[in-house]
């Protein structure tokens, strides 16, 4: 019987690094990563293709979803707008023997921690200061300083959590992070688990 694979919860505040890290460790074969996809109310855009980028849900179907236990997690992102992550995609790709990397805002990762316990791994990818994220924020040049000021509020709080995560990495300098994230999933899908 093929060993099922384990859950690696990644979560950081707006503008850590968090899709950068998770980008350059999703390259290495030997880890045996899968990226979930998630399911969403939002309808298509472009060419995106049901299954691949979003699993594309009625509103009704993701209610229903939720009140059938069927999600991981869920969140209203704005009235009538779920993302979530089904519990059939986590099976799905544990299930082919691969580890399933959970890219999840900081509440989600502290329940999906929670609900799967030893076969999830949860790490936390924290800037080096707040002023060091709002700097990133504004060099990004995509949001207006009203938005920036709310993402540094929501990272203060964000912040507060992040010793509920298994790992902290401060993400001071990209290579060091990548290589800390990549140490962490290495030994504890390699069942060396890191203490």
């Amino acid at each position: 019987m093929m060993e099922q694979g384990k859950l690696i919860i990644i979560s950081a505040p707006s503008g850590s690094g968090k899709s950068t890290i998770i980008g350059r460790i999703m390259h290495d074969e030997s880890l045996r990563l899968a990226f979930s996809v998630s399911a969403t109310t939002r309808p298509r855009r472009g060419q995106e293709v049901h299954g691949v980028d979003y699993y594309y849900l009625t509103l009704e179907e993701f209610k229903d979803k939720i009140a059938n236990d069927e999600l991981v997690e869920y969140q209203e992102v704005y009235e009538g707008r779920y993302y979530g992550t089904l519990k059939s995609e986590v099976e799905r790709i544990t299930g082919m023997g691969k580890n399933v990397v959970l890219d999840l805002d900081v509440l989600g990762g502290v329940n999906v921690k929670k609900m799967y316990g030893e076969r999830a791994l949860s790490i936390f990818i924290q800037p080096p200061s707040v002023e060091v994220l709002r700097q990133r924020l504004i060099n990004r040049g995509t949001d207006s300083m009203e938005d920036i000021n709310n993402r540094v509020n929501k990272a203060e709080f964000e912040i507060s959590i992040g010793p509920q995560f298994d790992y902290t990495v401060i993400n001071d300098d990209l290579d060091t992070a990548v290589a800390q994230v990549h140490d962490l999933i290495a030994a504890f899908v390699s069942h060396d688990t890191p203490c």
